[in-house]
């Protein structure tokens, strides 16, 4: 008679790394955890991920499709799809090649749990616990109970573990509970300085051999019917993406001109493979000169989707930026700055991943307000007035919503497809559907257009960019939406609003961005046309075969602004200044910090808008691909402007 089983289901899902992982770590230094096997699992849930391709002939989906509560987008889309179907393989490929394996499964998280727990019982096999780690998305904290609940039921110990893929562990935080987290990021920033001694080590690869054994593939139950589980990683992107690809009318084609800022596969390998060539090309080192960009792989470090999955963690980067700036690693030694210590762009990329924290630990404190329309406030005082947003939904919409719900469902279907007729967003918007990324700049630009400019409901955006985003995170995206809509915890709110022509004359200083990805301004000569395409001259649309086109004829928005040769600056204040010089940020009468910018971590990245004019007298915050809060992003004042609403 064979001895008695006990097996650890250890459930992966934002975690998909074998290095620097606590949960492997202790199976492999612990001698008393107990359990004779463990049994890797990651399932793809039905509620964030369309399941239908992985039908077999004849069957029917149990479970509703994944599509968002809003816009009724799907909730992962192709490109993400694609890249969680690589960082699961490399997952799989990385347990097999240290003697242990990776159970792939679809279906709600506790229903596999059950499917596996009873399966494993039918033959004999003893499931003693069920350990996974802790997420802060409202749907994973619902998971979480169910697996708890059900494992109560069956007889098993479950475990949550706590998040480690962050920059600063939780043990070592300044709070004692969400609670006490500051709502200004600097605030909380300077409790936990300085950064570059902060992080705690990070955690060995397994060994061969050295994990508990897995159990023999005979034993392990089948996925539950009607789905079934591809074999090959080909199979597996296909029964992803395939139910996702039509999520427009008309997908257009990827253009000649246009180059994918983000063609990199999911997976631990292939992330810490993006973070060395970062050092050996000095992207880290030139990261604060160069964050700005919109163009091409290495204008920011684009680990920011390796870090929403949990393919790299926050402490792993910096500790091998610490080997380049400390020179005990020598395969870094012929990069610029090796062994010179802590430089402005090693330093930015810190103070960036500081961000991710902020907005997990924001997460924390917030929970499901998160997600309302009005943001985290619970309520406006007297001489506030409540936002009235636009909705496409008739049942949504106010009696005096102007335009109506039919028009802002045709206004919402050219944001999306990016034919606004403003050159910055559009470009912004078609990158997006073509490669799943777009620059943190553009984010900006593109979420204060549509909550601030267009006034309409700021969750179709924030909807939107989670199908898309490859590199969406729960937590940055919708704090990063609340932020630039005015409802999340920016100090200027509703004030804060970005001029898209004039921060495409900044960004996009020869119009290359918006030509490469809006080809029908390609022949149009002045910059202000190619942002703008109205406001060429008759003549001038003619020749470019633009005439008739709905940009022109129709434009969502008109910004009418003065240009030479480039924008004219307003040097005007935004807000009145005190006695003694100090600048005032609004309504509150708090007091405005010098322009500081970050690098967000789930693709917010790049800088806000205007820089003030003391600058000087304080930090520079930056921003980059890595999610972040978009924090103090200063919106633009109209320069010679005049706005003026031609349909809204």
């Amino acid at each position: 008679m064979s001895a008695p089983t006990k097996i650890l289901i250890y459930l992966l899902r934002r975690d998909i790394r074998i290095a620097d992982n606590p949960v492997l770590n202790h199976l492999v230094s612990a001698t008393d955890h107990g359990f004779t096997h463990l049994l890797p699992v990651y399932v793809f849930p039905a509620n964030q991920t369309e399941l239908s391709g992985f039908i077999r002939d004849g069957g029917k989906n149990p479970y509703p499709e994944a599509r968002s509560s809003v816009g009724g987008y799907w909730r992962c889309g192709l490109h993400r799809a694609k890249f969680m179907a690589e960082a699961v393989w490399d997952l799989k490929k990385s347990l097999e090649s240290v003697g242990s394996g990776l159970v792939i499964r679809v279906g709600m998280v506790a229903d596999v749990v059950r499917s596996l727990v009873e399966g494993l019982a039918e033959k004999h096999q003893n499931v003693g616990g069920v350990w996974m780690v802790s997420q802060e998305g409202t749907e994973e904290k619902f998971d979480e109970q169910a697996v708890s609940a059900l494992c109560d039921g069956k007889g098993a110990d479950f475990k949550l573990w706590v998040d480690e893929k962050y920059f600063i562990d939780d043990r070592d935080v300044s709070i004692d509970k969400p609670q006490d987290l500051p709502d200004v990021f600097t605030t909380y920033r300077k409790s936990v300085e300085p950064l570059r001694e902060k992080p705690r080590a990070v955690l060995p690869r397994p060994e061969n051999a050295s994990l508990p054994p897995i159990l023999d593939l005979s034993v392990i139950p089948s996925q539950t019917p009607p789905f079934s589980i591809p074999e090959t990683l080909e199979g597996l992107v296909e029964a992803l993406t395939r139910p996702v690809k039509n999520f427009l009318p008309s997908v257009p084609r990827f253009l000649e001109k246009a180059e994918s800022a983000h063609p990199f596969e999911g997976g631990e390998t292939a992330a810490h493979a993006r973070l060395s060539h970062l050092i050996k090309s000095e992207g880290m080192k030139n990261y604060k000169d160069t964050r700005n960009g919109l163009i091409g792989t290495e204008f920011s470090t684009k680990l920011s989707a390796y870090l929403a999955q949990g393919c790299i963690t926050a402490r792993q980067i910096h500790h091998v930026l610490l080997s380049y700036e400390d020179g005990t690693d020598s395969t870094f030694e012929q990069a610029e700055g090796y062994g010179a210590g802590q430089n402005d762009g090693t330093a930015a990329i810190r103070f960036e991943l500081l961000w991710r924290d902020y907005m997990r630990l924001c997460h924390q404190k917030f929970k499901h307000k998160l997600f309302r329309l009005e943001g985290f406030k619970d309520g406006y005082k007297d001489d506030e007035k409540k936002p009235k947003w636009k909705s496409a939904v008739v049942e949504q919409a106010s009696p005096d919503q102007n335009p109506g719900p039919g028009e802002i469902s045709s206004i919402l279907q050219r944001f999306m497809a990016g034919t606004t007729g403003m050159g910055l967003i559009d470009a912004s918007q078609r990158e997006l559907i073509q490669t799943g990324y777009t620059s943190n700049r553009a984010r900006q630009n593109v979420a204060s257009f549509l909550a601030k400019h267009l006034g309409i409901d700021w969750r179709y955006g924030a909807e939107w960019y989670e199908m898309l985003l490859v590199d969406y995170d729960v937590s940055s995206n919708w704090a990063n939406w609340q932020y630039v809509s005015g409802v999340g915890n920016d100090p200027r709110g509703e004030m804060r609003i970005f001029n898209p022509v004039k921060q495409a004359f900044d960004y996009d200083k020869e119009g290359k961005y918006v030509r490469a990805w809006v080809p029908e301004v390609d022949k149009l000569e002045k910059l202000e046309n190619v942002f703008q395409a109205w406001t060429a001259s008759e003549e001038e649309l003619r020749a470019a075969g633009l005439e008739d086109n709905i940009m022109v004829t129709d434009p969502v928005k008109r910004i009418e602004f003065s240009v030479d040769s480039k924008p004219v600056r307003q040097n005007k204040r935004p807000y009145p200044k005190r006695r003694g010089g100090r600048q005032l940020t609004g309504p509150s009468g708090s007091e405005s910090k010098p322009f500081e910018e970050q690098e967000g971590q789930d693709g917010w990245k790049d800088r806000g808008a205007q820089q003030t004019s003391d600058k000087s007298q304080g930090e520079e915050r930056f921003v980059d691909d890595i999610p972040s809060l978009l924090k103090n992003v200063i919106g633009e004042p109209l320069f010679s402007t005049t706005v003026r609403r031609r349909r809204l």
